[in-house]
């Protein structure tokens, strides 16, 4: 169920990247670099709507909140629906994530509520292998709407699941804040939570972590439509290859429910990270100045690449959240927008690079990974001082 919750943010992003150039054309978008923005400003709503919903969840419960979130969602659905410009669509699409961060973030915190430490990343794994799968076939259902209907009926698609998930939520999970551990909901508790949270210097040392890594995977998510279908003409096999691409990550995220148990999620993550670093400067190296690679070569890269993602992205938020756990929602809510808002700005400045050629892809990789691992480098030598 909680994967299901998250499992919308991605259907919603991903089931109109085969329709982006439609959707820009009705909306009537000037450049094709301006359609990366139906996927970053979602992200901008993902990254604002936590600092309300989560300490409103410390004081109100988690049910009501995720309640909230689905209905905005559902009228900023039927604004991208109708929308015929450029401005109202981005607004539906900011309203879009803010309302789907409520489900986010609320399951991030009901998962906190009940479990903690390795276990808790364990968890997390598990979830996010369910929510992976969305990613997988989330472009062949909208391009096989898209070869009957149209590109509306994406967001009609999305309203009927939004709903089966809320009744389904209603119907079989309890609330998992007690009434005696609610704080009162008031800004300066609000404030109070924030100065907490960046206190913690391991819980912002991995929030900005997060927020570099899931800005380089953002401007892969912004820009492969672009990539596949533009640049390499492989229109109809993009979202077959965006799906393989998901499963290498989903793989990786069924392992590392496994394997974090017995090797625990700070070397999971250090290992990883470095690895994401070294695949993308690997990379940069070998085809700086050059053209395109091969499909092929180019495949091999984004797996590998994307396979160190998949152990990173539920150990990074779990090693966040461990000091904060007596304040889950404000501690899931600060470092969702922190890591959100630091990852937009990043996609939008690096993908107005990626125009006919992948390096700056590349190249955005390795300064965001180059940047995470220094952090990190930071992060256990003050841990083992």
């Amino acid at each position: 169920m909680m994967a299901a919750l998250m499992s919308i943010v991605a259907l919603a992003l991903d089931a109109i990247l085969p329709a982006l150039d439609l959707i820009g054309t009705t909306i009537g978008t000037t450049e094709t670099a301006d359609n990366q923005l139906l996927v970053t400003m979602m992200f901008l709503g993902i990254g604002i709507g936590p600092l309300f919903f989560g300490p409103w969840s410390d004081s109100v419960g988690r049910k009501p909140i995720v309640y909230i979130g689905f209905a905005i969602f559902i009228v900023a659905s039927l604004i991208c629906i109708f929308a015929t410009s450029v401005p109202v669509m981005i607004i539906g699409r900011i309203l879009q994530g803010i309302g789907l961060s409520a489900p986010r973030t609320i399951s991030i915190a009901m998962i906190r509520d009940t479990y903690s430490g390795d276990y808790m990343a364990r968890i997390m794994s598990f979830v996010t292998v369910v929510f992976i799968l969305i990613p997988v076939v989330a472009p062949l259902t909208g391009k096989a709407i898209l070869n009957h209907y149209n590109w509306q009926a994406i967001f009609y698609v999305q309203l009927l699941f939004s709903i089966f998930i809320c009744f389904w939520f209603w119907q079989r999970q309890g609330e998992t804040l007690k009434i005696q551990e609610r704080n009162a909901f008031s800004f300066p508790v609000l404030q109070k939570g924030f100065l907490e949270v960046i206190r913690y210097k391991t819980t912002m040392g991995y929030t900005i972590i997060s927020g570099c890594i899931t800005g380089s995977f953002l401007v892969y998510l912004s820009t492969s439509q672009q990539i596949f279908e533009q640049q390499y003409g492989l229109k109809e096999e993009f979202p077959y290859i965006f799906g393989l691409i998901a499963i290498a990550i989903g793989a990786a995220i069924f392992l590392n429910g496994t394997l974090v148990l017995k090797f625990g999620m700070q070397k999971l993550a250090s290992l990883s990270l470095i690895s994401y670093c070294i695949i993308s400067i690997v990379y940069v190296f070998l085809f700086y100045g050059n053209e395109n690679p091969n499909i092929i070569i180019l495949l091999l890269f984004f797996t590998l690449q994307f396979f160190a993602v998949g152990f990173l992205f539920g150990n990074l938020r779990a090693l966040a959240m461990q000091p904060v756990g007596h304040i889950a929602g404000i501690g899931a809510a600060i470092t969702g927008f922190i890591s959100t808002f630091m990852a937009v700005p990043i996609s939008t400045f690096i993908g107005r690079f990626v125009t006919t050629s992948v390096l700056p892809l590349f190249i955005g990789f390795s300064i965001c990974s180059a940047i995470s691992v220094l952090i990190l480098w930071y992060l256990t030598r003050k841990k083992a001082a």
